[in-house]
């Protein structure tokens, strides 16, 4: 959580504590990171898909605004450009 936050605040210029929800995809696509400051401390949310890969819009400048419709398609790992469940698991184990 240090390492995103310091990125947050020295890459992004921006307070890792003042609220926002800063989005962060592991290089192979497949796991997300979210970092936020709920008002008592640094939360850290991970997800890592079974299958297929987060859509990830187009970033310039490293920073990209994203409704709650969004980041909820992204998380569901659906592509809101055509939005569809990429993949869904059929039974557990």
């Amino acid at each position: 959580m240090q390492g995103l936050s310091l990125l947050v605040q020295e890459g992004l210029k921006r307070d890792p504590n003042g609220g926002d929800l800063f989005v962060f995809r592991g290089r192979s696509g497949s796991l997300v990171k979210i970092l936020w400051h709920d008002g008592v401390g640094l939360s850290l949310y991970a997800k890592r898909l079974e299958r297929g890969r987060f859509v990830w819009p187009s970033a310039k400048d490293g920073v990209v605004a994203l409704t709650h419709t969004d980041l909820a398609c992204l998380l569901d790992g659906i592509d809101w450009r055509n939005p569809q469940r990429t993949w869904r698991p059929e039974a557990v184990g």
